[in-house]
Formats: structure tokens, C-alpha cells, sequence
């Protein structure tokens, strides 16, 4: 600013008239511009330039207008899977810092949601939209879910009974699709899953014999009973107790098998049968167990008789068994080949003087 007046100054001084109008009219307009702004780099913050020399000023954000985060949303998966989407509760949880809503009819209409949950009603597919919302009408992104919700519960399962020897066949019947029978041998305190479409049983514990089926959903149906006590009927057995003659069970095609029997000091159990062609014992386990005392014993050897004695050498697996081994697979670590087609003779023994009660399961699967 100092040199443009003494430029201005210098000017005044010449002595050409022309030269000096010319002069005076560029410093004016030299002026006129940093009066302007066009010659200050501090007037110029808040502007943008443009290549034409104007400015425009920059956009001021609105404050009313947020950007929300999504809800996330969980439900109870229930049933055989957990992963499948068909549940029989209709509950949804909603976690959001914001106010939420949801919507049955993919956005036409909304409902405002309250507290951190909602109730998905009436059987059948379901999709859900939900988005958070604020008082000033800012919403975030649509998260979009589905589910199946089944609430009905399925028919009871039918059965057939069959008696062979001293082995009673339940046949399993009725099941809807992608469902599974349950059974339980102690009043219905504890359930357990069966695999194919029938039951093998003998011995001499269990009275009855309680049913059920479970849907894909985890809906239950009424509970059926078979009385696996009925006067006269042989298959109500108390099994042998001669190692050299053990009891015979009679598979005939059933992938679980239910063993049961009462022993006490002196009254050994021995039954065998015989596993297959084409299937291997899966599992033996306990699901029932009544004594005074905690501990019994058992063996299995692969042979038509339980001709080892003690030689613990020839046993396939062998051991204590009480309440603590309840639903443990006491054959997991057996070798494979162990488990094929064959004989396989179970000895069951209480050493104690207090009776003990005991409810063993087999299950067999294809041999892969």
C-alpha cells in the first residue's frame, strides 16, 4: 500500500498531461480492486476463487441433519437347528441409541417401536424391516431380516409293537418332515434323542416308556406311553447271568437300542448281540441310573460270549459307571474296526449290597 502512494505521488510530477491521466486512471483502478477484496489473502478465507476471479462461498452443513446408525437385531432361534431361521418364538430384540421402527410390509407402513423389543405374530414366512429414527425425523439404513415362526405343535407320534424273544420293538411312526423323536425312561424327567424309525428294549427296570415328537421349530407334541411291563409278556426279561449264556437282543433293523436292567452284589447282567453288516455301534452310553450306591461296573467284549474274566487284554473297553458317566460315549475312543459287524457281549455288574437300577443305550450307524 506504502508503494502504490509513493507511486501516486511520483506521478503528480509529470509533466506530460497524457502520460499523467493514464497513470492515475491504472493506480485507481489498482485501488478499486484491493478495495474489492481481489488483493487480500485474508478477506479471502471463507471464499472459493475461480478462474474468472469471483468467488462463491462454501456450503454451511446443516445441523439438523444427522446421519444414524443401524439397529441390530437378534432373535431365538429354536428347533433341530439353530441356524435355519424357524423359530417358535416370536420375540425380536432391537439395540439402537436412537428411536427405533419396524414395518411388516417391506416400508408401506411403519410402527414405532417401544423399549428394545417386538412380537412377531401369526405363523408363517416373515420379513421385517427396522430402522432407527430420531425425533427430528432423521432415519438410518433399512436393516432387512426373516424368519419362519411355527407355533403349533406337532401330531403325537404313533406306534407299533412288536415282540421278538425277549426283545420288544417299538416302531416309530408319524414324523413331519425335518423332525425327531425323543424318548424317556424315567417319567419324563429326561429326554433323549432316537435315531431311525424304531426302538429295540429288553430287560427288567424300566416300566414305561415315554414318547414324544419335536419339530423343526422345537414345537413338542403330547407325550404317548408304552407299558413295557404288561403281565405275561416275556420281554420283560432279567437278563442272563451266566457269562457262557447271555441274553440275546434281538436288533431287527433298529439303529437305537435300550438296555435295561437291576443288579445287586452277586447278579450280573451279560446280553449280546449282533451288529450288522454295513452298520458299527455309534454309541453306548448311560441315560439311567438309580442306587444308593454311585459306582457299578461294566465291560464289553467283541464275542458271542464273556469269556475274558478279569483279562482286562480282551475287553473293548471296560470300567466304573454311576451318575457321573450319564451321556458319556463310553466306546468314543474304541478303535473303528472294533465297532463293524460282529458279536459283542455287555457284562453289567453291582458289587455292592444296594440294588442298582441302570438303563443303557445303543446306537448304530452305517459304516462309512
Amino acid at each position: 500500500m506504502i508503494e502504490m502512494l509513493r507511486q501516486l505521488l511520483q506521478v503528480t510530477h509529470v509533466r506530460d498531461p497524457h502520460l499523467k491521466c493514464r497513470s492515475l486512471i491504472a493506480l485507481f483502478l489498482v485501488f478499486g480492486l484491493m478495495g474489492c477484496g481481489g488483493g487480500s489473502n485474508a478477506l479471502a478465507v471463507s471464499e472459493v476463487g475461480t478462474s474468472a476471479g469471483t468467488s462463491v462461498e462454501s456450503p454451511v452443513a446443516n445441523p439438523l441433519i444427522r446421519v444414524l446408525e443401524k439397529p441390530v437385531l437378534s432373535f431365538t432361534d429354536t428347533g433341530l437347528s439353530v441356524t435355519d431361521g424357524v423359530t417358535r418364538i416370536g420375540a425380536w430384540e432391537v439395540s439402537t441409541l436412537e428411536g427405533w421402527e419396524y414395518s411388516f410390509d417391506q416400508g408401506v407402513s411403519w410402527i414405532q417401536g417401544v423399549g428394545d423389543n417386538f412380537d412377531v405374530q401369526g405363523d408363517g414366512a416373515k420379513t421385517i424391516w427396522v430402522r432407527a429414527r430420531d425425533e427430528l425425523g432423521n432415519t438410518s439404513d433399512i436393516v432387512m431380516v426373516s424368519c419362519v415362526l411355527d407355533t403349533m405343535p406337532p401330531a403325537p407320534l404313533q406306534t407299533e409293537i412288536e415282540n421278538q424273544d425277549q426283545t420288544r420293538l417299538v416302531r416309530v411312526m408319524g414324523l413331519e418332515p425335518q423332525s425327531r423323536w425323543e424318548y424317556s425312561v424315567d417319567e419324563q424327567r429326561s429326554w433323549w434323542p432316537g435315531a431311525g424309525d424304531r426302538l429295540a428294549v429288553m430287560g427288567n427296570a424300566v416300566s414305561v416308556l415315554s414318547l414324544r415328537q419335536v419339530d423343526q421349530a422345537g414345537n413338542l407334541s403330547s407325550v404317548g406311553t408304552v407299558n413295557l411291563r404288561e403281565s405275561g409278556n416275556q420281554t420283560w426279561h432279567e437278563a442272563s447271568n451266566n457269562p457262557m449264556q447271555p441274553s440275546v437282543l434281538s436288533l431287527q433293523q433298529a439303529r437305537t437300542v435300550l438296555l435295561h436292567g437291576s443288579v445287586v452284589r452277586g447278579d450280573a447282567d451279560y446280553v449280546r448281540w449282533e451288529v450288522p453288516a454295513g452298520l458299527r455301534l455309534r454309541s453306548m452310553r448311560l441315560v439311567h441310573y438309580v442306587s444308593a450306591d454311585p459306582v457299578a461296573f461294566f465291560a464289553l467284549q467283541r464275542s458271542a460270549v464273556f469269556d475274558a474274566g478279569i483279562d482286562v487284554s480282551r475287553m473293548m473297553v471296560y470300567g466304573h459307571m454311576g451318575p457321573q458317566d450319564l451321556k458319556r460315549n463310553v466306546v468314543e475312543n474304541v478303535m473303528p474296526e472294533q465297532l463293524r459287524a460282529g458279536f459283542m457281549t455287555l457284562w453289567f455288574q453291582q458289587t455292592g449290597p444296594q440294588a442298582t437300577d441302570y438303563a443303557i443305550e445303543l446306537e448304530f450307524e452305517p459304516a462309512s
